[in-house]
């Protein structure tokens, strides 16, 4: 006769359970951003960014791998950036071609309102190996002044 303290009891198998907590972790990372349509799931591309800010400029550098120039679009208007653009499906895909894809194909947009003073009409895009750079000149008003001290 075994005693309930010697023997163990696991309700289900230890190595189930390390199976299912891969298994859903994986899931985790399968469809980030994910939102919610009658189609069922589907994940929303979003480009990174970064923004780097020095006393001249704002500049914004965006990853677009894949994504040609004639599918992206910059705008500014009262201080709001706006890229947009579509990554798009290079082959038609059939039912049950793809097994497994971390790739979002789609519409996107990413907007960021600009806190100081800028010169719209001096802004700047360029376009290079996949890397969109919006360089948006500060205006007089939103740089650092240095004031002299006088010796007395």
């Amino acid at each position: 006769m075994h005693s309930l303290s010697t023997r163990r009891l696991y309700p289900v198998s230890p190595l189930a359970s390390l199976l299912n907590l891969g298994r859903d972790f994986d899931r985790l990372f399968e469809t980030p951003l994910a939102s919610q349509s009658r189609e069922g799931v589907q994940a929303v591309f979003n480009p990174p960014l970064e923004i780097i800010e020095d006393a001249d400029t704002v500049s914004v550098s965006v990853e677009l791998p894949g994504i040609d120039k004639k599918d992206v679009s910059v705008s500014i208007h009262e201080g709001v950036l706006s890229i947009s653009g579509e990554r798009r499906q290079e082959r038609e895909a059939k039912e049950n071609d793809i097994i497994r894809t971390q790739r979002y194909y789609g519409r996107f947009k990413r907007t960021l309102t600009l806190t100081q003073p800028i010169l719209e009409d001096k802004v700047k895009a360029t376009y290079k190996d996949g890397l969109l750079t919006v360089t948006v000149p500060k205006a007089a008003e939103a740089k650092p002044k240095t004031i002299d001290i006088a010796t007395s």
